[in-house]
């Protein structure tokens, strides 16, 4: 089973954003996903550095994949799409069908898990155009999965999203601009002063949401390191993990160390690196904020 780095989510500083890869560089990760895949305003690294980071990557060892947007509003974002499906060098993960469209027939490609294919006629059908790799709905129970996983096609790979905050929705509107009561195309980047994304409470000041500027994240981060052997069992390929602004790395090794033994560890046994409680309720067909502990073997 490898371990990937999904793309970064947040918005950080640019000399930030290549310490941090620097230092991924060194960490026990197969798969790095780079890219800016929430926001265009996001304007710290161009296309040229995410190619440099990849090629610093791929001289350490790691599969560099490059990652579009998500939802794609104007037609200079539809033309860097187009620039990022054909690089040339690099794997390419689809955000959107229109990535999709534009990889078909050139070369293969991962499909992002907001393609939501949840289905395994939608998942045979995106193998056709050039799939090689299939990242499952976050939503996605294992009882689904594994179903699934029973009609997967010859050579299609399966990544499932291992930790992080999970990525529920995308919107035209940018909520952190709102919340500054500015408008989007003129937010002052307000994102630069959320590393983590802006905490969103109920009135009973419970963490509930997280807002990234056009993304609205979980609040509680979703963990699967109690559940690496039921992972392996399935057959699943890839365990991804989204990147944070701190204990990234400790992160890192807890599922390199599960994998590498095959032994389930606590998903709290990561809450002093956590920003925010665990919770893993999707996969076990709960509402995922929920956290169900499963008893030790």
């Amino acid at each position: 089973m490898k371990l990937a780095l999904g793309p970064l989510q947040y918005y950080w500083p640019r000399d930030t954003v290549f310490d941090f890869y620097q230092a991924m560089a060194e960490a026990p990760l197969d798969i790095v996903y780079l890219g800016e895949t929430v926001c265009s305003r996001r304007h710290e690294l161009r296309q040229d550095d995410w190619l440099d980071i990849a090629r610093m990557l791929q001289d350490a060892g790691k599969q560099a994949v490059l990652s579009t947007q998500v939802l794609l509003e104007s037609t200079a974002e539809v033309a860097q799409m187009h620039k990022l499906a054909r690089n040339g060098s690099f794997l390419v993960e689809a955000g959107d069908m229109g990535a999709v469209h534009n990889l078909t027939g050139r070369q293969p490609f991962v499909a992002g898990a907001q393609l939501n294919l949840f289905n395994a006629e939608s998942v045979a059908w995106m193998a056709e155009l050039g799939a090689c790799r299939w990242v499952a709905p976050v939503e996605m129970c294992r009882e689904d999965l594994a179903a699934l996983l029973q009609q997967r096609p010859a050579g299609l790979q399966v990544e499932v999203f291992a930790y992080g905050r999970l990525p529920l929705a995308f919107s035209s509107r940018c909520f952190t601009a709102r919340h500054y009561n500015r408008p989007k195309d003129d937010c002052g980047f307000a994102c630069l002063e959320h590393p983590d994304g802006q905490l969103l409470a109920t009135r009973e000041a419970e963490a509930f949401l997280v807002l990234n500027g056009t993304q609205t994240q979980s609040a509680r981060v979703h963990s699967l390191l109690g559940e690496i052997p039921q992972l392996q069992a399935l057959g699943v390929d890839v365990l991804r993990l989204s990147p944070q602004s701190s204990g990234m790395q400790q992160v890192i090794a807890a599922f390199d160390a599960a994998r590498r033994s095959g032994q389930a560890a606590p998903a709290t046994s990561l809450r002093p690196f956590m920003p925010e409680a665990p919770c893993n309720g999707y996969w076990h067909g709960r509402p995922g904020l929920e956290l169900v502990v499963l008893a030790a073997a």
